[in-house]
């Protein structure tokens, strides 16, 4: 019995429904798939002067179809402006500024890829075609519209020039900005940007020097990925470089490149501090000729278990303040090093330049200061041992650059003969530091393991005797 009432239910429904189509299409005969169409101008002057720049083109679907709009200028060549875009039955509007697909002039080379054009000034036939969703044969609607005053000039990228090709935004010193150098042949929205193949963009910003922005000329894109700010860098891998320019009429102009990103990352090292005694060692050696001169030797690192206590360090006048530290690389990104090398032994008026070891933009070395040095961390040295550093070669320049591993330790050491007594500071105190040359010496890697050093002149100390 129940089911018999369900049946009638649904029976009455189908009955229903058959008879409300059937009211409709006597109320609402069968419409045309497109039942208006036309423009609110048929005259445009497309040049951004703020008058009769823009007209509406309206239409009206009786039912669900995929349109185009294109137009068709006196010699044939077809325009387009909508393609197979898909629409429901209803009212639309939709602004045009006479702005279409890209397209070129015949004969005409331009520098980029054209995405969107204006029309040349000229009478263009238009043509709005929609074809029914469910199948069926195109209906087209079509008219006139003439364009006149029209900009002639593209928004042209006639200079684009990327490098470098391959980009290692590490804080190494090498190749660690990207640019991008563009000149822009007229105004107009200027933007650049870093894609890769999963659809990632990396805006860049425009270098804020000479020209405006927008203006026509030359512009500068320059990019860090972010490392001197603290961030990560983009993911390694191969980027597309992209630069947009897009007129004050919608007429854009795009450019592309290629760069790689590789060995990308926040550089972290420090100096290890010890889980027993001292961070770093300072102890006294004697003075000894063959550390010095075109053939000097290394010294050795100190060895003696005993030297890692708090004591101050007592040197006689002229001889070494010899000292012994670990450094080691934590982060994700090797770290680029220059000399000289861990034995080294300087005098104590000497810098690392004057023994040919230069500053070096990006590199990290191990430094040691003292209270009466006459500049920071006077005398450097490398962050490992040959042994310790891996030897890139950068094939474009020539250059071999000596890098510690991520998550490598290296032992590092050295010698300053001590020779200048200053009463004033006698006691003073010694430290170390892990500099990064033109970058930092973060507050955890300066003034480590702090010592007291007196110097003794053994020549005051006879004449009291006597």
């Amino acid at each position: 019995m129940r089911l018999s009432i369900w049946l009638a239910g649904a029976a009455a429904l189908v009955v229903l429904g058959l008879v409300l189509v059937a009211g409709q299409a006597l109320l609402r005969p069968d419409l045309p798939l497109i039942t208006d169409a036309a423009f609110s101008l048929e005259t445009i002057s497309p040049n951004a002067d703020g008058s009769d720049d823009v007209t509406v083109f309206s239409y009206s679907l009786s039912r669900n179809a995929r349109v185009s709009l294109v137009f068709e200028d006196a010699s044939g060549q077809v325009f387009t402006f909508r393609t197979d875009e898909i629409r429901a039955g209803g009212d639309y509007q939709v602004e045009f500024s006479g702005v279409v697909d890209g397209y070129l002039l015949p004969g005409e080379t331009i520098q980029g890829e054209v995405q969107r054009r204006l029309l040349r000034d000229g009478i263009y036939t238009w043509r709005l075609t929609a074809l029914p969703a469910g199948g069926g044969e195109a209906v087209e609607r079509s008219g006139a519209l003439t364009v006149t005053d029209a900009s002639s000039t593209l928004p042209e990228l006639v200079t684009f020039d990327v490098s470098p090709e391959i980009f290692t935004p590490n804080q190494d010193g090498i190749w660690d900005r990207a640019r991008i150098n563009v000149y822009l042949l007229k105004a107009a929205r200027l933007t650049a940007y870093l894609e890769n193949e999963d659809g990632l963009r990396v805006f860049l910003q425009e270098r804020q020097e000479g020209r405006k922005p927008g203006e026509p000329g030359r512009h500068d894109f320059d990019y860090d990925g972010g490392v001197d700010l603290g961030a990560d860098p983009p993911p390694d891998g191969l980027y597309r470089v992209v630069a947009v320019a897009e007129d004050a009429e919608g007429q854009r102009v795009l450019r592309t490149g290629s760069m790689t990103i590789r060995d990308g990352g926040d550089p972290q090292a420090e100096i290890v501090p010890q889980s027993v005694g001292v961070d770093v060692v300072f102890i006294h050696a004697p003075y000894d000729a063959r550390y010095f001169g075109q053939n000097a030797e290394l010294v050795a690192p100190p060895d003696d278990p005993q030297d890692l206590n708090f004591l101050a360090v007592n040197i006689p006048l002229g001889d070494l303040l010899v000292f012994k530290l670990t450094v080691e690389n934590y982060g994700d990104v090797p770290i680029r090093t220059s000399g000289p090398p861990p034995g080294t032994v300087y005098e104590q008026s000497e810098v690392a330049a004057s023994l040919g070891w230069y500053d070096q933009s990006g590199a990290w070395r191990v430094g040691i200061d003292c209270d009466t040095a006459t500049r920071d961390y006077p005398w450097r040295w490398a962050v490992g041992a040959p042994d310790d550093l891996l030897a890139v070669l950068d094939e474009e320049t020539g250059n071999t650059y000596y890098y510690l591993p991520p998550g490598q330790q290296a032992v590092v050491w050295g010698a300053v003969r001590m020779t200048d007594l200053v009463e004033a500071r006698n006691p003073q105190k010694c430290w170390a530091g892990l500099i990064h040359e033109d970058v930092e010496v973060s507050d955890r890697n300066s003034r480590v393991g702090a010592r007291d050093v007196e110097l003794i002149d053994p020549s005051a100390s006879a004449s009291g005797e006597s």
